[in-house]
């Protein structure tokens, strides 16, 4: 989130929180360093948890170490010096016994009461010399029968602080914006319609709630309505933006029939599945209109989905097209080159790779290719993306792994007229609530269906002491097969060249010791690309027998020999990325071991192995690799605009998610331009929630 919020950006005249009773100058200044200018901000400033301080105990039921709430009559009020602290005692009766609370150091606090008056205090008992007590708790003083204190006798709200902000004061200026301001600064911007089909709480007294709660139910039903809010208002955002741009920017159709289909299968070696089949027809269908494509493709490592997508560069080539396919790393990228040049050059088709390790003169002839519009699928990295090269016939573009590059980055890559047709690729199982956010406006194809003749991968979790008994079996199998094996070390950006040093010297240990009888080769970014593309050669010609990689993008894509891994500190990495990585293996008919070595300190660490070891369906992995790491970590905060939601969660609200997209889909089948008079102030809340996307 911006530390401008949504209300400072819809409403630039709305007034400053300093006119707020209890905030003065230096605690708008705190104020303003959590993102809050004006009293719109306060409104939307909510509590980041809340306590229950409604149930009063009389006096004579106290027992030690309770948290408790408790309301009587100031009998005496004294300051005790002892002999290095100041006390403040307040001794209160309720009519069943009396109490003494203490504070420490604060004398001062003896002029905020009157002996007669009436207090309600909430905190902690403890016995001190033989004696119940109160220590420091929160306090109020109020009238005898007053129904609605701030700080305690009731459910109170407890937000975040900052320097030179402190609870109590803070929570009072909220009290004073709740009663005072609210419903001078808020307008409700849901249609009637909608609310009153859901029953959801008028947006008003939602923002009331939230601050004060009347009831723990009342707060649900507050906090339903803000969640709604902030689904409805990106689902329209996004799903409004594609439908406007595909009315507005149109792309290069494609030709299409059949024939293309059968002549393209024809040239493969292999049979393709059903999947890949109707992934291939739907997405053809998609390229061969003038509305630009935006579709998903999401299957798991081994179903085929690179083809598909060699498929569709086919059809751009044959349409006279340019197309770009982006890998998100030169490794990857060189392989792609390396298994497609031989198709396409087959089918006639000219190809070409340009990385960042391309060197200047080989450049040259890719960006005279670019401008002259010929036919040509470009394969390559960020490189492709270079000012430097302009594409004068661009009609297709695939991405691989997408939530590698972003989602800023993945509207830039479009901004053409014509619009190239966009494919993403990805090898994460999309849980469905992310695929309505991240790719609201995605169509999606998902394939499941593995080539014939695939075996499940059997996954072990081995702990430290049983990890030189699984080296010694792979070692023993694959001297007496053509087996072979990888072993992948986790790379963290932040310990990259702690990490590349502990990789490198067990690969010199092994080596020495358990692998002293077999061929080894070691790959890891920092190779150039000619070491990368001679170590990968000796590998898949089996020249190599284990390859220790720092990287499973690097371990390349298809060799059917390998039926051996091992991950090492698997606890690392995210559940989706140690599935991701287990798929790497596999590929032939021979049974195939993943083997996680790793001792986890948390009992998030062990609960991701043990869902390895017990599932192999990707979408299964996928929500359970959400529901640990939370939306922002699953792939990244900053690339996947999730921080747009403040209180909602992809998880917990997800059926709030699915009713909100549903409610935005059929509000702009009646009203994209939000021309009705019903739909006004949504739109003043839509354009006023982009402006809080475009600043974050």
């Amino acid at each position: 989130m911006s530390a401008k919020s949504e209300c400072t950006e819809q409403h630039p005249e709305a007034r400053s929180a300093q006119y707020v009773r209890g905030i003065g100058p230096k605690r708008y200044e705190a104020l303003v360093r959590l993102g809050i200018k004006t009293i719109r901000d306060l409104c939307y400033f909510f509590p980041r948890r809340y306590e229950d301080r409604a149930n009063f105990q009389t006096i004579s039921s106290l027992q030690a170490n309770q948290d408790v709430t408790i309301r009587g009559e100031i009998v005496s009020a004294d300051v005790k010096q002892l002999k290095k602290i100041t006390l403040f005692e307040l001794v209160i009766h309720d009519g069943t016994d009396s109490i003494p609370a203490v504070w420490f150091n604060q004398p001062y606090l003896k002029n905020q009461f009157q002996i007669g008056e009436h207090v309600i205090l909430s905190g902690k008992t403890e016995y001190f010399q033989n004696r119940l007590q109160l220590t420091s708790p929160e306090y109020e003083v109020t009238k005898e029968n007053e129904d609605e204190p701030t700080h305690v006798g009731r459910i109170i709200p407890i937000y975040a602080l900052t320097e030179g902000l402190i609870q109590r004061p803070l929570r009072q200026a909220m009290k004073q914006t709740v009663d005072r301001h609210i419903s001078e600064e808020i307008q409700e911007f849901l249609p009637a319609s909608i609310r009153k089909r859901l029953g959801l709480m008028d947006l008003t007294q939602a923002l009331q709630e939230m601050h004060f709660p009347t009831s723990w139910q009342q707060l649900e039903r507050a906090r339903e309505r803000i969640i709604f809010d902030e689904f409805f208002t990106f689902e329209l955002l996004l799903i409004s933006r594609i439908r406007t741009l595909q009315s507005q920017v149109k792309a290069i159709p494609f030709q299409f029939h059949e024939e293309l289909l059968h002549g393209f299968r024809n040239a493969l070696p292999f049979e393709l599945t059903e999947d890949q089949v109707k992934a291939m027809t739907e997405i053809a269908h998609d390229v061969s209109r003038e509305i630009p494509m935006n579709r998903l493709l999401q299957g798991e490592v081994g179903t085929g989905k690179t083809m598909v997508a060699t498929f569709v560069l086919y059809l751009c080539a044959k349409s006279k097209s340019q197309s770009v396919l982006i890998a998100p790393t030169e490794i990857l990228a060189e392989q792609h080159f390396q298994r497609l040049q031989p198709l396409m050059s087959s089918l006639g088709i000219a190809t070409a790779l340009l990385t960042g390790s391309v060197e200047a003169r080989e450049r040259q002839p890719v960006y005279e290719l670019a401008q002259s519009g010929s036919p040509c699928v470009f394969i390559g990295t960020h490189a492709l993306l270079q000012e430097e090269i302009r594409f004068k016939n661009l009609g297709l573009l695939v991405i691989d792994e997408q939530h590698r590059f972003g989602v800023e980055q993945r509207a830039k890559l479009v901004q053409r007229n014509p619009r190239p047709h966009l494919l993403v690729m990805t090898a994460t199982p999309i849980p469905r609530t992310l695929g309505l956010t991240l790719y609201g406006d995605f169509d999606i194809t998902t394939m499941h269906e593995q080539p014939r003749g695939r075996k499940t991968i059997k996954t072990f979790w081995i702990r430290q002491e049983k990890t030189e008994e699984v080296l010694e079996h792979i070692r023993d199998t694959i001297s007496k097969t053509n087996e072979q094996a990888y072993i992948l070390f986790p790379i963290i950006e932040e310990t990259e060249r702690t990490d590349l040093q502990a990789a490198t010297q067990e690969f010199e240990r092994l080596k020495r010791g358990t692998f002293k009888e077999i061929p080894m080769g070691l790959v890891h970014g920092r190779l150039s690309r000619k070491e990368r593309e001679a170590v990968m050669a000796r590998f898949h010609a089996g020249t190599t027998r284990v390859l220790v990689s720092t990287s499973v993008i690097e371990v390349g894509v298809d060799n059917p020999h390998v039926t051996f891994m091992v991950i090492e500190n698997a606890e690392r990495f995210g559940l989706s990325q140690l599935h991701q990585m287990r798929g790497r293996i596999g590929r032939g008919t021979k049974e195939s071991m993943c083997f996680l070595f790793g001792s986890p300190s948390t009992e998030d660490g062990k609960r991701r192995l043990r869902i390895l070891t017990k599932t192999h369906d990707g979408f299964v992995i996928a929500e359970e690799d959400l529901a640990l790491r939370g939306p922002g970590d699953f792939f990244g905060t900053k690339q996947s605009g999730l921080t747009f939601f403040k209180i909602g969660n992809l998880i917990r609200d997800k059926e709030l998610l699915f009713t909100a997209r549903k409610e935005a889909v059929e509000l702009l089948n009646g009203d994209l331009n939000f021309s009705n008079p019903e739909h006004v102030l949504l739109a003043e809340e839509l354009r006023a929630r982009q402006r809080q996307i475009e600043s974050s």
